[in-house]
């Protein structure tokens, strides 16, 4: 029996897509608008923080911009998707098409995929806020900055790693690719986008751990001096 669902350009090819419509941008049109956007939100956060807080450091400000991207992107990209992960496929507006090109990397984008949507869910509900009071904490210099900076940190090398791997053994053990043939889709957006998320966050993981450990060397050394008076 031939499918009445239209043809679609994701693998695997039998996956159920229905209602596929092909983008009405051009690749071109979506990631200038996309950079273009991004870089002007980030520059406009750059120069209100340099306004109100002149004396923070240049790597706390560029921890803010990755916060706040992060969470940005958590919140509003991610929860397009959490929002509309059952019209996909047919969605024309700028988030919609946006998806539907990153999902020729990942089709589970696609088809509502239970792993995939259950971890966005989490991402927008939770580690998207999050983000952004990290973001906050850094702003205020508050003492809970490192605590919440592990987390969330922590929560996205666990949330990459389980994407990747959910991904790759259903490739490998199952033969089902959800990427397309061509090494753009892969190298670039499944695994360059991504592996972003596991690099910075790393960095920032160690950061963290570095600072929590110093605070307790310095309050142990502390104890220590006032045993011995």
């Amino acid at each position: 029996m031939i499918s009445a669902d239209p043809l679609h350009p994701y693998y695997p090819t039998d996956a159920s897509i229905t209602g596929y419509a092909p983008n009405e941008f051009s690749l071109l049109k979506l990631l200038s608008t996309a950079s273009i956007g991004t870089t002007t939100l980030l520059g406009a956060i750059f120069v209100l923080i340099s306004t109100l807080r002149p004396r923070l450091s240049k790597a706390d400000r560029i921890a803010i911009l990755w916060f706040f991207l992060s969470g940005t992107m958590h919140c509003m990209f991610e929860g397009y998707f959490m929002l509309n992960h059952n019209r996909m496929a047919s969605a024309q507006d700028f988030f919609g098409q946006l998806w539907k090109e990153y999902a020729l990397s990942d089709s589970r984008y696609m088809t509502a995929d239970t792993m995939v949507l259950c971890m966005e869910t989490i991402t927008v509900l939770v580690w998207g806020p999050l983000c952004l009071l990290v973001a906050h904490t850094i702003f205020t210099q508050s003492s809970l900055r490192h605590p919440l900076q592990l987390t969330v940190c922590l929560s996205h090398l666990y949330g990459d790693s389980l994407y990747y791997a959910t991904s790759l053994y259903d490739h490998y053990v199952h033969e089902r690719p959800y990427c397309r043939p061509e090494p753009f889709y892969f190298w670039v957006y499944y695994f360059f986008m991504n592996f972003i998320w596991i690099v910075v966050p790393l960095y920032y993981f160690v950061q963290s751990v570095k600072a929590i450990r110093n605070a307790f060397d310095r309050l142990a050394a502390t104890s220590a001096g006032r045993k011995a008076q």
